[in-house]
C-alpha cells in the first residue's frame, strides 16, 4: 500500500528513542522527510543521519520556549510541516490518593501545554493547504486507567479531550487528528515501569515482566517498529477518513472494544 507520504514533511516529538523513534523510522521508510527531536541532541542527529532527508534537533518541550523553538526549527529545515506527531516522556508513577496539586500541574505542563503550543503554531498552515496530520502518542490508560499511573492517566486524558474536540473543528479542512494508544511496548519507559513495580512489590523484575506478558493476549510485549507502522498508516493518505479516533496498539491487552 502506498501511504502517500513521499515528499511529505514530519515533525516527530521525543523521537530519540522508544515509540517516537519507531514512528520517525517508519515515516522515513515511507519517504517522508523527518525532523527527529529530543533532549539528547547528539542522539537526534545520529538517528537523522541514518534516515534519508532527515534532520536532528535538540529540543526540550517542557521549557517555556521549547515548543516554539521546535516548530521554528522544523519550518527552517523543511519550509512546512505536513505531519505533526505529539509525543513526550511519561510522568512519574504514583497513586491518585498520593497526587498533589503540584503533581497535577506537572502532568499538564508535560503532557498538554507543549502539545497545544505546537498545534497552535503549525495547524493554521495545514488548514490553509488543505492537508495535514496530527497524531498523538497516548496510552491505553485513556481507554482503561492504569493502576499506579495516576499522573499519566490525568494528563493523557486531558490531551485526548482537547484533540477529539479539535478533530471535529478541522476535519473539513483536510486535517485529521488521531491518537495511537500503546499497550506494553518494549521501550526504556516500559523497563523503568517494570523495575518500579518490582521495587514496590519486592519481586524480581523478570517475574514482573513474565506476568505482565502473560496478561497480554498476544503473549508478548510489542515492538516499537510495530507501533511505528500503525502510526505511519494513520499519517498517510489512505487514512484520510479516519479522524477523532483513538486506536490501540496493545496486543489485545485492554479487554474492551
Amino acid at each position: 500500500m502506498d501511504l502517500g507520504l513521499a515528499g511529505r514533511t514530519a515533525l516527530v516529538c521525543a523521537s530519540t528513542g522508544g515509540l517516537g523513534e519507531g514512528i520517525a523510522r517508519a515515516l522515513a521508510a515511507e519517504g517522508a522527510r523527518v525532523l527527529v527531536s529530543g533532549r539528547r541532541g547528539d542522539r537526534a542527529e545520529a538517528i537523522a543521519a541514518e534516515l534519508p532527508g532527515a534532520v536532528g534537533v535538540e529540543a526540550d518541550l517542557t521549557a517555556e520556549d521549547g515548543p516554539d523553538r521546535l516548530a521554528a526549527a522544523a519550518l527552517a529545515a523543511f519550509g512546512q510541516v505536513d505531519v505533526l506527531v505529539l509525543n513526550g516522556p511519561g510522568p512519574k508513577p504514583g497513586t491518585a490518593a498520593e497526587t498533589t496539586v503540584e503533581d497535577a500541574d506537572s502532568a499538564v505542563a508535560a503532557l498538554v501545554r507543549p502539545h497545544v503550543k505546537l498545534v497552535s503554531a503549525l495547524l493554521p498552515a495545514m488548514r490553509e493547504r488543505g492537508w495535514g496530520r496530527i497524531l498523538a502518542v497516548g496510552s491505553s490508560g485513556i481507554a482503561a486507567p492504569l493502576p499506579n499511573l495516576a499522573l499519566s492517566n490525568l494528563g493523557r486524558a486531558a490531551l485526548a479531550g482537547y484533540l477529539k474536540t479539535l478533530a471535529t473543528e478541522v476535519a473539513a479542512d483536510g486535517v485529521t487528528v488521531n491518537l495511537l494508544l500503546p499497550g506494553r511496548i518494549a521501550t526504556d519507559r516500559l523497563t523503568s515501569l517494570d523495575e518500579n513495580t518490582a521495587k514496590r512489590t519486592g519481586r524480581p523484575v523478570a517475574d514482573v515482566a513474565r506476568d505482565a506478558q502473560a496478561a497480554i493476549p498476544a503473549g508478548r510485549y510489542g515492538e516499537p517498529a510495530e507501533f511505528g507502522a500503525a502510526a505511519a498508516f494513520l499519517c498517510g493518505a489512505p487514512a484520510s477518513y479516519i479522524t477523532g479516533t483513538a486506536l490501540r496498539c496493545d496486543g489485545g491487552l485492554v479487554p474492551t472494544l
